[in-house]
Parts: C-alpha cells; structure tokens; sequence
C-alpha cells in the first residue's frame, strides 16, 4: 500500500512538474511557429496554393461531367439494346480513364506545386536566420 502511495505521489509531481517545464517549450515552438507561419513568402505560398486547390478542384467535376455526357449519348445512340449497351459500357471505360488522368495531372501538379512552395520557405527562413 505504501509503495502505491509513493508511486501517485511521484506520478503527481513528475505531471505538474513536467506540465510546466512542457507548457514553456510548447508556447516557445508556438512562438516560433507562428513567426514562419507569418513570413510574407509563406503567406504568399499559402495563397497560391489556396488558388491552387480551387482550381484543381474544378478540374474534377468538369471531367466527371463529360463523361457523363459521352456514356448518355452512348446509351442513347442508334442500334440493337445490345449495341447501345456496348457503346455505353466502352464510353464509361473511356470516361474512367479521363477522370484518372484528372486525378494523376492535379495530383503531379499539387506535389509540384508542395515542393515548391516548401523549397520558397525553406529559402526565405534560411534569408531571414542569415545562413
């Protein structure tokens, strides 16, 4: 029971002694964090990739959207259920195609644009430190 006791007590201490000791380094990484966060190049950054994300975004309904269009005028074609079934099933292959392609281009051109936003802040906080 004794060694129970002993074992909260020190458990108690070691928390609000290491809260302290933490909540410092914490409000020193906030600190620090928050002074890149408001470099003007970040900023500038996180702006274009604001842009950035909105005009990947679109590219994605627009490629949804025709191939909904080309499967319909499939469906609807000219010749035997069969036929039309067919030219249905080969334009929403193809549709599946072009939406991947969307998906693969805005996801190449986010990493692109990531890597080049993280190459612009790592420069202006290596200017900004002098190294």
């Amino acid at each position: 029971m004794r060694g129970k006791v002993g074992l909260v007590i020190g458990l108690a201490a070691g928390y609000v002694l290491g809260a302290r000791a933490g909540r410092e380094r914490y409000e020193q990484i906030k600190e620090q964090t928050l002074k890149v966060w408001n470099l003007p190049p970040v900023q500038k950054q996180v702006d274009k990739a604001k842009d950035f994300g909105r005009s990947a975004a679109m590219a994605l309904p627009g490629a949804l959207w025709n191939g909904t269009v080309k499967v319909a005028k499939a469906a609807a074609s000219r010749g035997t259920a069969g036929e039309r079934l067919d030219a249905a099933i080969h334009a929403g292959k193809d549709s599946a195609d072009d939406v991947a392609d969307a998906l693969h281009s805005a996801a190449d051109d986010v990493a692109d644009a990531v890597h080049s936003a993280a190459d612009d802040v790592h420069d202006a906080i290596r200017d900004r430190d002098g190294s």
